[in-house]
């Protein structure tokens, strides 16, 4: 703050200042923690026997976890925290019952990256990142439930986690049902024989073994050989959102390569369809639900075997199965299962030259290839203008409907990651297997008749032709023909065809894969299951709940040569012997036993899939949460048909993996009978960002914000000029700015303030450090308009206001209302505003009860001001559950309106008329006025339009 200002501060004693801002701040923060205010009490039972929680409606309101980095808040983080705070306090003024409330996501890699490098316990240093970061966001009076927060790193917390992965391994999906059901009944299925085993056998002729291999197959968590991403370099198997479009790490910057490790994943596949058709009944953005509507990516379309003579058969899942005759090869993912089982000892005679890749046998191509595309990412792989690249597995398979022999190749630009990891190739109607054939000089065959001149030779053509609006040619056999179809039409005939041959049948298919739930990590929750000596995985019983996690010396994964594809992951529990390797009695009749736990540890996705239910009933050590309370605060309702949190703030960041994963596990419980709930979060809500200029010299090296100088529409930092470009804010930027500087400054109800009037709150917005000042002064002026600034006296008086007040104030009233219950905070503190410059311009003391409906006003924005102000109205009870003003629909309606009279379309008279002026009424004023009779000067009258109560165009005759 300049001198100036405070020397202009201090010549009033008691004006509001940043120092008074503070002092004010503080007492009123530590008073609403020793009375609890916003404490938000649960149901004890049938709401019918609470009858004053009955009668209040309730509000569950909700940010997304924040993570406690080490670099503390800058003051773009709060955003949402204060806007949440915001529409949470209207709401309790309002009449709600509101749980509003922040816990932390505590379990992740910076901590553990932390630990590495100095040795510190992840716990430690999160800890105290936790302790720095409520301390921040307590100075900015947030009105939480402090009672409901925790961090999912608590053993209290995490036992819950690792109990609903169990719920979740101890179930499995049942279609027919359409949900959920414990394994425990699929079991039950197989003994009695109402479900056959694969081969047909007795469940009680199978082993211990082949049991548990075939439960698997059903279980929604299960552990199976998948591709992931392995980076030797870090040791660890790393998330895709971990890799960057190059195919390196993100931390490190070390190679990426694709490799079949044993992990654990989640079948939220089987969820799918229900994912999707769930979002219709959610109150989301819709760019959100149309990014989770292409991550679950339904398609229908048909599932195809290609039969090969020495393998069985390969499964294609095609959406154009109109085009089977003109499929000429196929291929598959290098990584497919199939490779091995397919590939002969030696070229068949007369391979092309250019299939092999130059190699002396398929094993040899195929193993190079191999390790040539596992060092791309799946970006690169499906880059369109790349040169199209792949080798030939020495296999042929069968055309179903032509009965070709068409040859089988592995190309990285097809990816397991979706439909079968295998296609059959059209290339003469797909863009990239045309590309594809003429690098390999493979047929091409037209059976989808070219709108254009281009004729039916793709050998001549420059491009694949792919049409729906078009008829099938050279598409016929012995027992069907599909020429002169259209697409759709031939589409169903094929897929009747194929299902009535047994080779192939209509199905749905989904880009959504399983959820890979497995990090070779210490910081994160141990895995409740220990495998026996025949590698059996079992769950441990609810009683050893929490497993926590033991002390290790050495916090990294053993790291290996980056280039050395080949490693394999050693995690830092695994080197934990003592832990690893047990001895327990699970309950299970068969008596102590040896074990070895498992040494992966779950994602940092896990604690935050069902953290809205810790906050409901958060010192639960009996059950996940009591149904009453879940029921109470997240049951389904009228216009919430699935229920969940009635308010989800956050970023539009986590719009598909946090969200999705969140809702598949409410699924689950929901099925399983836990919850009432179907879906987590009701209405989601996502904000903008607050940004910042970021200056680089000419090096690109960022320069500190705070010292660049602005000389003649240039910027200059230590003499040297700089360039400028609006980005985030970040301390790596140097253009971070601490809420703990402008609450210094200004005061943290001004903070507040200038960050809700920045502009829509679903908007990014630039952060302007000189402009915070302007919600300073507001205050300032509040302040003044009701405390003597020499003497500190309330200056308020007992008397009625004027009518020009009364109106001023109604419609502020009505608007700001209105803009709170919209989340439109910036044209609130608008409205708030003017009714103050009113108030001020007005002069003279102001009405008690304009004064005390203004502080109300205010109250949810700049609280501490509200309730130092409300306290020396001489009121005794806290500000913050006083009713929100409601406005007096006379004041709020304008008392006069302006009517513009047209003849021939010239204004000729305006007249000040009420707004509930009839249309008769308004026209027989109009045609009376002097004005208009002038006007008219004696002519007839053709027609008379009336828009009451603004128009009157009248048309001479």
């Amino acid at each position: 703050m300049s001198e100036t200002n405070s020397a202009a501060e201090t010549a009033a004693p008691h004006r509001y200042t940043a120092a008074m801002a503070a002092d004010i701040e503080a007492r009123w923060q530590d008073f609403w923690d020793a009375e609890g205010t916003y404490e938000a009490p649960n149901p004890t039972g049938d709401l019918a026997g609470d009858p004053e929680l009955a009668a209040k409606p309730k509000k569950f309101i909700m940010d997304m976890f924040p993570y406690p980095s080490g670099a503390g808040l800058h003051v773009g983080h709060p955003l949402g925290y204060i806007a949440t705070d915001v529409y949470a306090r209207h709401q309790r003024m309002s009449g709600h019952n509101v749980l509003h409330t922040l816990g932390f996501d505590a379990f992740g890699l910076p901590a553990e990256q932390y630990a590495v490098q100095t040795g510190t316990h992840p716990r430690v240093s999160t800890e105290a990142n936790m302790v720095n970061m409520k301390a921040q966001l307590r100075r900015l009076g947030l009105g939480h439930d402090n009672r409901r927060s925790f961090a999912t790193i608590e053993a209290e917390y995490y036992k819950w986690t690792q109990w609903i992965f169990l719920q979740i391994f101890n179930s499995w999906y049942d279609t027919e049902a359409g949900r959920a059901r414990p394994i425990a009944e699929l079991v039950e299925q197989f003994e009695s024989g109402t479900r056959a085993t694969p081969d047909g056998r007795d469940w009680s002729a199978l082993s211990a073994t082949e049991r548990a291999d075939l439960l698997s197959e059903y279980r929604l968590a299960y552990a199976s050989d998948a591709p992931v991403n392995w980076s030797p370099g870090l040791g660890t198997v790393l998330a895709n959102e971990e890799v960057t479009a190059d195919g390196r790490s993100e931390r490190g910057n070390f190679p990426v390569f694709k490799a079949k490790l044993r992990q654990w994943n989640m079948r939220i596949t089987s969820y799918a369809d229900r994912l999707l058709s769930d979002l219709d009944g959610l109150d989301w953005p819709e760019a959100i639900k149309l990014q989770q509507r292409n991550w679950i990516g339904r398609s229908e379309g048909a599932r195809v075997e290609f039969p090969v003579d020495t393998a069985g058969g390969i499964i294609v899942f095609t959406t154009r199965q109109d085009t089977l005759f003109g499929a000429t090869y196929m291929v598959l993912a290098p990584e497919h299962d199939m490779v091995e089982r397919i590939i002969p000892a030696a070229w068949p005679e007369g391979t092309h030259p250019v299939w092999t890749g130059g190699h002396a046998s398929p094993a040899e191509a195929v193993t190079a290839y191999r390790k040539q595309a596992a060092a791309k990412s799946d970006v690169e792989r499906q880059a369109e203008a790349k040169d199209k690249t792949g080798v030939f597995t020495g296999a042929y398979a069968t055309n179903p409907v032509s009965g070709e022999k068409v040859p089988v190749f592995i190309a990285d630009y097809v990816l397991m990651g979706y439909g079968t990891g295998a296609i059959m190739a059209v290339p003469a109607h797909d863009a990239r297997d045309f590309a594809f054939a003429r690098a390999f000089e493979l047929p091409m065959r037209c059976v989808v008749q070219p709108s254009d001149d281009r004729g039916t030779d793709p050998s001549t053509w420059d491009d694949a032709f792919g049409s729906y609006d078009a008829k099938l040619v050279n598409s016929a056999n012995d027992e069907i023909s599909l020429d002169g179809l259209g697409v759709v039409e031939a589409k169903a005939r094929i897929t009747d065809w194929l299902k009535e041959h047994g080779v192939g049948e209509g199905t749905v298919n989904f880009r959504l894969r399983d959820w890979l739930f497995s990090r070779q990590r210490y910081w994160g929750e141990p895995f409740p299951i220990v495998y026996d000596e025949d590698g059996i995985a079992h769950p441990l019983p609810e009683s050893m709940l929490p497993l926590e996690l033991p002390e290790v010396e050495d916090y990294s994964p053993r790291t290996f040569d980056p280039e050395d594809a080949t490693a394999q992951p050693e995690t830092p529990l695994s080197r934990n012997a003592d832990w690893v390797n047990v001895t327990l009695d699970l309950g299970d009749g068969a008596g102590p036993r040896k074990y070895r736990r498992e040494t992966n540890t779950m994602p940092n996705w896990a604690g935050s899939c069902w953290y809205e239910l810790r906050y409901l009933d958060p010192n639960n050590d009996r059950q996940l949460v009591d149904p009453a309370i879940e029921q109470y605060w997240m049951g389904p309702r009228e216009g919430q048909p699935t229920g969940g949190v009635d308010l989800y703030v956050g970023g539009a960041e986590h719009a598909v993996l946090h969200l999705l994963y969140a809702r598949f596990w409410s699924k689950v419980l929901h099925d399983l009978g836990h919850i009432s709930s179907a879906e987590p979060f009701h209405k989601l809500y996502n904000q903008g960002m607050i940004q910042a200029f970021v200056y680089r010299d000419s090096r690109g090296i960022a320069v500190p914000a705070a010292e660049v100088e602005e000389r003649d529409g240039a910027f200059y930092y230590e003499g040297e000029k700089v360039s400028r470009v609006l980005g985030k804010m970040g301390k790596s930027l140097k253009n971070a700015v601490t809420p703990d500087e402008i609450c210094a400054e200004y005061g943290a109800d001004t903070l507040r303030l200038y960050e809700m009037a920045m502009g829509p709150l679903d908007v990014s917005r630039p952060w302007d450090t000189r402009a915070v000042v302007g919600q300073y002064r507001l205050l300032q002026r509040l302040w003044r308009n009701v405390v003597d600034e020499e003497t500190g006296e309330i200056t308020v008086v007992d008397t009625e206001p004027g009518e020009d007040t009364l109106r001023a104030l109604h419609k502020a009233i009505d608007g700001v209302g209105q803009d709170m219950a919209g989340m439109r905070f910036n044209t609130a503190i608008a409205k708030v505003t003017e009714l103050n410059n009113h108030l001020t311009k007005a002069g003279g003391p102001l009405s008690r009860s304009v004064a005390e409906r203004l502080v109300l006003l205010i109250a949810p924005l700049a609280p501490h001001i509200a309730e130092e102000l409300w306290r020396r109205l001489g009121h005794t009870e806290s500000v913050v559950h006083q009713d929100f003003p409601v406005a007096d629909p006379a004041y709020v309606v304008d008392e006069t309106v302006t009517c513009v009279v047209q003849i021939k379309g010239k204004v000729r008279a305006r007249l000040e008329i009420s707004p509930a002026i009839t249309d008769e009424e308004l026209e027989a004023l109009a045609l009376a006025d002097a004005a208009v009779v002038a006007a008219l000067g004696g002519a007839g009258i053709r027609k008379v339009i009336v828009r009451a109560p603004k128009l009157v165009n009248i048309v001479p005759a």
